[in-house]
């Protein structure tokens, strides 16, 4: 269903911002799709289903769900060894570098279903702030939609999850958020909006959030204006 723009602002007041890291701060989606070909093309699966599945999850649980027989650990360096030796058409994502930097340093960090290794060279690639501290898929024994990473995110920051704003752009991420009990933005870079039903708001890129630091720990004003239906 088409989406417009809602007819009023929408103001969030929280003191941390959790980031899935591709589809809102960066574009990897063509790397992604590539590996997981390539994979799929070595393991005897369905390329199309295994870049499917992929989306939100960890690699280590998508291996583990399409070839159950195989060791998921050595799928995992596999997958990732093939990721991380296609960095070609990382882009950042509009109105990310814009946002990060008005966020403090201590307000955000980046909760994503790829490893850490992946991320961080991801980031750094992508030219955008890569924070000190962030949940990985090696950070948590569950990944999206269980809510963990975004608890653990929040705990990252030493912020209770009801006061943190997450930005997600998938189904698996948004109910991650949505279970933690953090408020979800989601964005509809790379899916339908209505596999994002778990999402609280719906916006096209970050580009339309407006960032207001507030004095002392008081914490940050959002201010959007969310996609009706």
């Amino acid at each position: 269903m088409a989406r417009s723009v809602a007819s009023s602002p929408v103001e969030i007041h929280c003191k941390g911002v959790l980031f899935d890291m591709d589809g809102i701060l960066i574009s990897s989606i063509g790397s992604v799709e590539r590996s997981w070909t390539k994979w799929a093309e070595m393991r005897g699966v369905d390329p199309e289903y295994a870049c499917k599945m992929a989306h939100g999850r960890r690699a280590i649980e998508t291996a583990a769900l399409l070839r159950p027989d195989l060791d998921s650990e050595a799928e995992l360096k596999l997958i990732e060894d093939i990721e991380l030796a296609d960095g070609e058409g990382l882009a950042v994502l509009p109105g990310v570098l814009e946002m990060l930097c008005v966020l403090p340093a201590q307000r955000w960090t980046v909760v994503t279903s790829a490893t850490e290794r992946l991320a961080r060279m991801r980031m750094a690639q992508a030219g955008i702030p890569v924070p000190e501290g962030l949940i990985s898929a090696d950070d948590v024994t569950q990944g999206k939609p269980d809510p963990a990473p975004y608890l653990a995110g929040a705990a990252l920051l030493g912020t209770p999850p009801e006061e943190c704003v997450v930005f997600e752009d998938s189904e698996s991420g948004t109910l991650a958020g949505r279970a933690a009990g953090c408020t979800v933005i989601a964005t509809t870079f790379s899916h339908a909006a209505e596999s994002l039903s778990a999402a609280h708001y719906l916006i096209e890129d970050v580009a339309a959030v407006q960032v207001d630091n507030l004095p002392g720990e008081q914490g940050i004003v959002l201010t959007f204006t969310p996609l009706a239906d």
